[in-house]
């Protein structure tokens, strides 16, 4: 029995425990509050060691935990009692780690010699792990404090990453920093991403060619937890048919003619702990299929003249531009392995269908491209802004960026300092007659507004008056030309 002293610095380790939480419920910046809220925690629980982990972030807080204990628990989060709360959702209590079946055999397990554990959920994104060797056993309460605690930090620590997402997207920063966008569609495409990033699910980007599906794989495998481990790609219809299971699976020396005398391990292999990238799964042979589905149900593979099943831990992201609907209609393609692929599909629109991102995806390749050769910025000149709009770009941003450097080029070696129509599309000079109705229209708008502009001084009040135009049309119709005002 607890003595009147024991129950009432119990009682007060309580009340100070909720209202840490409560302080840190109700502050706008919550970060610096949580390690206090953790301390609190620690206090009611007894517990020897506390961590919190977030899979994405930089919100951290940690108690008894010194830098190489804190560095071993990060090396084994995806194998261990973390990502068991993580996966399952359910709060994990044991009373002696290195007695329990569920952990025993696990490396820091037995390396720690971890005893009683309580590890909690928050959400998808993290966890709280409490470690200590009377911890289960004397408080009848913790269930209710780390189920309390991790309540109120879990939508918090949620609320805090997406707003990083959002400041790093605004700043240009984060691992989907290589998207430039201002559409709806395109706005979609990434919060999609960003919610499948950190989730240990297969994911299938579909979308026509040139629109960014190898370079969206790459942001996704840098937004998830296995950012540290490799990336590798492979391009199902660039390898022929023969060798495409070799590439992906391995061999064995004497498989083939091709690996007479040495041993293949195989991307596969290779991708170990990160992420495979399978562009264009639709060129998949039928064998490989299989394979790859068998790899996909049990995390186990078998190279070609190996009769040993091999095992690793592989995210695979595949992507294509075909319907692979009317590819299982047509024998072509295995409908359980589409529906093992499919798990969250993300499609990418065609440029046509985000015009206003035209422009913005325009300037930053031409920046890019400047930066990469080594010459002063550019700009684009009003007539070749408009004609980058209206074109259709049937090869998406793959055609635009080409585009953009090949006007770079042009304008470089013409000695210009902006990019003109003729840089971008030399092949209209040697169109047949004149240009059409209204790109000539639009021209005239421009020389004769840049006329009037002149002769008022660039005073844009002079030069509505004499247009007979309100001045803030004057002002829209410069920015349209891509006149600069002086």
């Amino acid at each position: 029995m607890e003595s009147g002293a024991d129950a009432g610095e119990g009682s007060a380790k309580t009340v100070e425990f909720y209202r840490r939480l409560l302080d840190l419920s109700t502050c706008d910046d919550p970060s610096p509050l949580l390690d206090g809220a953790l301390r609190a925690l620690v206090a009611v629980s007894g517990a020897r060691e506390a961590y919190v982990h977030l899979r994405q972030g930089k919100w951290r807080a940690a108690y008894g935990v010194g830098p190489e204990r804190e560095a071993d628990i990060q090396r084994v989060i995806s194998e261990g009692i973390l990502a068991e709360a993580i996966e399952s959702g359910e709060i994990i209590v044991t009373p002696s780690a290195v007695l329990d079946p569920r952990f025993r055999d696990l490396e820091s397990v037995r390396e720690n010699e971890i005893e009683a554990v309580v590890c909690a959920p928050l959400g998808e994104i993290g966890a709280v792990y409490l470690q200590g060797a009377e911890l289960v056993e004397k408080n009848a309460s913790l269930l209710d404090h780390v189920q309390y605690f991790a309540q109120v930090v879990g939508p918090l620590a949620l609320s805090l990453l997406d707003e990083q997402k959002r400041a790093e997207a605004r700043e240009g920063r984060g691992p989907f920093r290589d998207f430039v966008f201002a559409s709806k569609a395109m706005g979609d495409v990434m919060e999609r991403a960003r919610l499948a990033a950190p989730l240990e699910v297969q994911v299938l980007l579909t979308g026509p060619t040139g629109t960014g599906k190898s370079l969206l794989a790459r942001c996704l495998h840098r937004a998830s937890h296995r950012t540290a481990g490799p990336f590798l790609e492979i391009n199902c219809a660039a390898i022929p048919d023969s060798l495409l299971e070799s590439e992906l699976f391995g061999a064995a020396a004497g498989a083939h003619s091709a690996v007479v005398d040495r041993d293949v391990p195989g991307k596969v292999a290779a991708a170990a702990g990160g992420t495979l990238f399978l562009d264009e799964i639709a060129e998949l042979t039928l064998p490989a299929q299989a394979k790859l589905l068998q790899f996909l149900q049990s995390g186990t593979y078998y190279r070609l003249g190996d009769p040993i099943p091999k095992q690793a831990d592989v995210r695979i992201v595949a992507a294509t531009n075909r319907d692979l609907r009317e590819a299982i209609a047509n024998k072509r393609f295995r409908d359980d392995l589409y529906y093992r692929l499919n798990v969250l599909e993300i499609r990418l629109p065609s440029l046509k269908q985000r015009e206003e991102d035209v422009l913005p995806v325009a300037r930053h390749f031409l920046r890019d491209v400047c930066a990469r050769h080594g010459f002063a910025v550019m700009a684009l000149d009003g007539d070749a802004q408009h004609a980058l709009v209206e074109k259709d770009w049937p090869g998406n941003v793959r055609e635009l960026s080409h585009r953009i450097e090949a006007g770079v080029l042009n304008a470089r070696l013409q000695g210009e300092r902006s990019v003109r129509v003729t840089h971008l599309f030399p092949e209209r000079e040697d169109e047949e007659g004149a240009v059409g109705w209204r790109e000539a229209t639009r021209r005239f708008q421009r020389r004769h507004l840049l006329a009037v502009l002149e002769e008022c001084e660039w005073s844009a009040g002079e030069a509505a008056k004499r247009l007979g135009l309100a001045r803030t049309y004057v002002y829209s119709l410069m920015d349209a030309h891509g006149i600069e005002r002086r």
